[in-house]
């Protein structure tokens, strides 16, 4: 006789792909790695004003961090097809435990990005399982949107809640709400498949690539890379350029949580709208809305431009998202231009604080960072419709959704 998850439908089967288990795996572990990263600007300026970090490495203390998300996709090609994934879950879950309540008592800078590299190796691990989950059910469109909305929802809710708790506990609080989330979550790996369902398998079609199609592929691979390296620089830093403007930390936080709940209406009007009127019109409106929404933070905003400029940032990152993955998905004819992509989010995510870091220390403000982040977005909008197929595929909008990483 079955067993039921909810006593009367589902049932408990390790081997469904389409198990409400098996999604509650992909929404739940994802949205507990990816929490911190979301939530960045709030803790970057704690970090920096807890541990008297400077920009520059407050920017390679979250570059190290968003690195190894990006660089545990290369050795998960390896270990997924290997091992057992409950165990290999398993212990990636423990790692990241461990790691966020070993990062709560860390005052040393040095220890601190060591330990938090490979606390992060051990949750983009997980990352890159459960996105390849979610390609394997039935309706992927489904399962992608709630993946994204799962990782949206928890930082929205850590930007407006943690921030509260950092001068009685300092950033110590938001390592500890990961451990005991991961603690939470981690026993769902029994609704994982026993037996290792990526062993074996054949990769995508092995067709070589014309010479037009590697030059399409490496400048929307250059356009992504771009893209996440002006957002990341701008999304890491917003909260040091609310404090030199003289706003509150408590309105900036409220702010960049509405912000990261307004990222869920940017992915869905992008779903709705698919290639209408066409997709070459959305990104160009999105570029522009976006570009605009980083000029706004010239200067010294006031409140309301600072709000104004985080809501419509946010916005339109995870509106244009969709229509830079679908172009990509277009292109590719092997399989293995997602992977690149994974990786190109990956490594503008940690170039973005890095480079970020460095622009305003040598600056001595944030316009030297705004103006490259306004360059790179212009550039990341030509090169993404230059590369644009002659046969626009990338209409499926709603599946390139599945490829951000936060």
């Amino acid at each position: 006789m079955p067993q039921y998850l909810d006593g009367r439908r589902v049932p408990f089967d390790s081997t469904d792909p389409n198990s409400t288990g098996r999604v509650a795996v992909i929404v739940l572990f994802s949205a507990v790695v990816a929490m911190l990263l979301l939530m960045a600007p709030a803790a970057a300026s704690q970090l920096q004003l807890q541990l008297a970090l400077s920009p520059s490495q407050t920017g390679d203390l979250f570059a190290a961090e968003l690195g190894a998300m990006s660089i545990a996709s290369i050795p998960a090609l390896w270990w997924m097809k290997k091992y057992n994934l409950r165990t290999m879950s398993t212990i990636f879950g423990t790692i990241f435990i461990i790691g966020n309540i070993g990062s709560a008592y860390i005052g040393d800078y040095g220890t601190l990005v060591a330990v938090r590299f490979l606390t992060s190796l051990a949750g983009g691990s997980l990352m890159v399982l459960c996105m390849s989950l979610a390609a394997q059910t039935r309706d992927r469109n489904r399962v992608y949107g709630l993946w994204l909305m799962g990782q949206l929802c928890f930082g929205a809710i850590g930007l407006a809640v943690l921030p509260k708790f950092f001068d009685t506990f300092g950033i110590g609080i938001a390592y500890w709400v990961l451990a005991v989330l991961m603690m939470v979550v981690l026993p769902l790996v029994r609704f994982l498949p026993q037996r290792n369902i990526f062993a074996g398998r054949a990769g995508a079609e092995d067709s070589v690539p014309t010479p037009n199609y590697a030059l399409r592929a490496t400048l929307g691979l250059i356009a992504l890379l771009a893209f996440y390296v002006s957002l990341s620089g701008i999304w890491t830093f917003l909260g040091g350029i609310a404090g030199a403007s003289m706003i509150d930390n408590e309105t900036s936080s409220v702010d960049l949580s509405i912000a990261t709940v307004l990222g869920i209406a940017g992915s869905v009007g992008a779903t709705v709208l698919g290639a209408r009127p066409s997709t070459r019109i959305n990104l160009l409106v999105g570029y522009l809305a976006m570009t605009l929404s980083v000029a706004l933070l010239a200067g010294i905003p006031g409140v309301l431009r600072f709000t104004l400029a985080a809501l419509l940032f946010k916005f339109t990152w995870t509106f244009i998202l969709p229509y830079l993955m679908a172009t990509l998905s277009g292109l590719d004819r092997s399989g293995q231009l997602v992977n690149l992509a994974n990786l190109a989010i990956g490594g503008g995510f940690a170039l973005g604080p890095l480079m970020g870091g460095r622009l305003v220390e040598s600056a001595g403000g944030y316009g030297t960072l705004i103006a490259v982040s306004v360059a790179g977005l212009v550039l990341s909008l030509v090169l993404i419709l230059v590369a644009q197929p002659q046969r626009t595929a990338a209409a499926n909008s709603t599946v390139a959704v599945s490829h951000m990483v936060e």
